[in-house]
């Protein structure tokens, strides 16, 4: 028997290396992974490193003290002065990011949400707080009231550890996502091919008159799939890891920070890519079974890559933690192991669980596909 599934299997890895479109799917695809990764961290650097020019521009619709001009032009505040109607008009035109209104000894900040209006908003709360301040200490030096007794009566000191950038977890986290699809789509095409494509060709009719059990036949086509599979994996993990070691050199955002994983995570990393192509290639091989042709097999596999994706992205982004009930769930399991083994928080029991709601999976449906095969009805589903 063990010849029989080595034989199917050599057929299919020959089969699968000769078509350029296999090919194209298991190496091509992870290219843009790194891509990915450069591209993104060249995005969050552009966000933090926003120039004080792009969002200085704050008006002011009122007459400003000397105290206040001295302390705008020392926080780099390029001032705009004018009527209410004129800030706001100017606002309304991009001339200004924020402008305060004052009544009596009441200021109010107004401006949007937008990304520069936001660092504008941020800047005039500091240049209020610091007016606030210097206004405070005059008081209380009028009233022969020593200021520092009464502005710090108690202190803060900031004892605050580097441990976790969001940055560098959301490319990190995101960078497996893409792995995961990358798997998904290479997956896809070779399993169409060995099931729907050759029963399109009529091919599978022949092979199927051979003294060879259906068994056989599933488990080598099942195998090739995999092996596929985990090619793209493996090939997608080195480029991601590559890919984020250059960032971290290139962009200022991942200062002090090592956006490579432990060689022990590393492994864990790839058992947890192991399990995934195995999952991926049995479902695929499942549903492009049931398929008549090619193109009817790779549009019921498509709905696979959005699967594959979402749910783990909702569950970085809502941020859900891993539990022994969703270790057994498949597809967000994954993500959510990765998660925990990049911030190393590595939990046997949760690997386990994971790599065994996957074998008992993929084994229901090798037995569904195999009892199908061992029928006509297969030829003509």
């Amino acid at each position: 028997m063990k010849s029989k599934i080595k034989h199917i299997l050599k057929k299919e890895l020959r089969e699968m290396f000769r078509d350029k479109k296999s090919l194209a799917m298991m190496l091509v695809i992870p290219i843009f992974i790194p891509l990915l990764v450069i591209g993104m961290s060249a995005l969050f650097n552009l966000e933090m490193n926003v120039p004080i020019t792009d969002y200085n521009q704050i008006g002011f619709a009122y007459s400003m003290s000397d105290t206040e001009k001295s302390l705008a032009d020392s926080m780099n505040i390029e001032v705009y002065t004018g009527s209410i109607d004129e800030l706001e008009k100017m606002f309304k035109d991009e001339k200004i990011k924020a402008y305060f209104t004052k009544e009596d000894n009441h200021y109010t900040i107004h401006g949007n949400d937008t990304t520069n209006s936001t660092y504008a908003l941020e800047l005039a709360k500091n240049y209020f707080d610091t007016y606030k301040s210097i206004l405070q200490k005059d008081l209380l030096y009028e009233e022969q009231i020593d200021a520092n007794k009464i502005l710090n009566i108690i202190t803060l000191e900031e004892n605050i550890k580097i441990e976790d950038n969001y940055f560098a977890s959301y490319i990190i986290n995101y960078a497996f996502l893409f792995i995961i699809m990358a798997i998904t789509v290479s997956a896809t095409y070779p399993a169409t091919d060995a099931t729907a494509g050759e029963k399109e060709r009529g091919t599978l009719e022949t092979l199927l008159t051979f003294p060879i059990k259906s068994k056989d036949i599933i488990i080598g086509k099942f195998l090739s799939v995999t092996i596929s599979s985990i090619i793209t994996g493996l090939l997608s993990l080195i480029l991601a890891i590559i890919s984020l070691k250059l960032a971290g050199n290139l962009f200022p955002i991942y200062e002090n920070m090592n956006l490579m994983l432990p060689l022990s995570s590393l492994c864990y990393a790839i058992m947890v890519i192991i399990g995934y192509s195995l999952l991926i290639s049995g479902l695929c091989i499942a549903i492009a079974s049931k398929c008549k042709t090619f193109k009817e097999a790779q549009s019921a596999l498509t709905p696979l890559t959005f699967i594959s994706f979402f749910p783990g992205m909702i569950a970085f982004m809502t941020g859900i933690t891993t539990s022994n009930l969703l270790s057994c769930i498949p597809f967000l399991n994954y993500t959510l192991i990765f998660t925990d083994i990049s911030n190393g928080n590595i939990n046997g029991i949760h690997i386990i669980l994971m790599l065994l709601s996957s074998f008992i999976i993929i084994a229901l449906l090798l037995k569904v596909i195999i009892k199908e095969y061992k029928s006509e009805k297969v030829l003509f589903s």
